[in-house]
C-alpha cells in the first residue's frame, strides 16, 4: 500500500487497514525532508523478503535488515524525529481539522464555479485536506503551470484515463490568503 498521502494526514491506526505492507514518505505531510519513509512489514512476512542490502543472517525474522544501507545519515534522522515532535505537539486530530478546514474553505467556494469539476468525494468521512480539482477544457498542466508562473502556488497535475485535475493539498502552514488567492485564479480561469 502506498501510505505517502495517509500517515501524517489523518489519524488512523495500520492495525486498523488490515495490510501487509505499508510504505510511506515522509515529507508529504509529515514535513520531514525528501527522501526519508518508513516501511511497515506484517510480522509474519518479514522473513520471506530479502532487503536490498545484505543484512546479518540473525536479522532474518527482524524488521530491522530493511535498514541495512551502512552509515545512516544522521541529519535525516535527526530531522524525521524533529518533525514527529512538531506534528506530535499540534496533534493529529487538530492537524487534521485544520487542513480539512483549509480544503473545504476553497472546495465549497469552488462548486458553485461552472465548469470546475471534483475527483475527489469531498465528505469529510471520504476526503481530508487534498482534493483534486479540474475545469473543463483546460489540461491540468497548463492549470498548474499558471498557478505557479501568476501566483507562485504549487498544485500538482494529474492526468489519468479515468479524470483529470490538478491535486490541492494546503497543509498547516497554507494561509488564509494562499487559499482565496487560489479560489480567485480557478474562478477567473473558468470564466475564460
Amino acid at each position: 500500500m502506498d501510505g505517502a498521502h495517509a500517515f501524517a494526514h489523518f489519524p488512523f491506526w495500520a492495525k486498523d487497514i488490515d495490510c501487509d505492507y505499508y510504505g510511506c514518505s515522509l515529507h508529504k505531510w509529515l514535513l520531514a525532508p525528501v527522501g526519508t519513509g518508513f516501511l511497515r512489514v506484517r510480522r509474519d512476512r518479514i522473513a520471506a523478503h530479502w532487503p536490498l542490502m545484505p543484512g546479518s543472517a540473525s536479522l532474518a525474522g527482524n524488521i530491522r535488515k530493511f535498514e541495512e544501507i551502512g552509515t545512516h545519515p544522521a541529519a535525516m534522522h535527526n530531522a524525521t524525529a524533529e518533525a514527529l515532535v512538531f506534528h506530535r505537539g499540534i496533534g493529529a486530530t487538530r492537524r487534521a481539522a485544520r487542513v480539512r478546514y483549509l480544503k473545504e474553505r476553497w472546495a465549497r467556494r469552488l462548486q458553485k464555479v461552472p465548469r470546475i469539476t471534483f475527483a475527489t468525494n469531498l465528505d469529510p468521512a471520504h476526503s481530508c485536506g487534498l482534493a483534486t480539482v479540474g475545469i473543463d477544457g483546460i489540461e491540468p498542466g497548463r492549470i498548474a503551470t499558471h498557478m505557479w508562473v501568476r501566483y507562485r502556488l504549487i498544485v500538482t497535475p494529474i492526468s489519468h484515463p479515468e479524470f483529470k485535475g490538478v491535486r490541492v493539498t494546503p497543509n498547516v502552514y497554507t494561509t488564509l490568503d494562499e487559499v482565496d488567492t487560489f479560489v480567485e485564479a480557478m474562478e477567473s480561469l473558468a470564466r475564460t
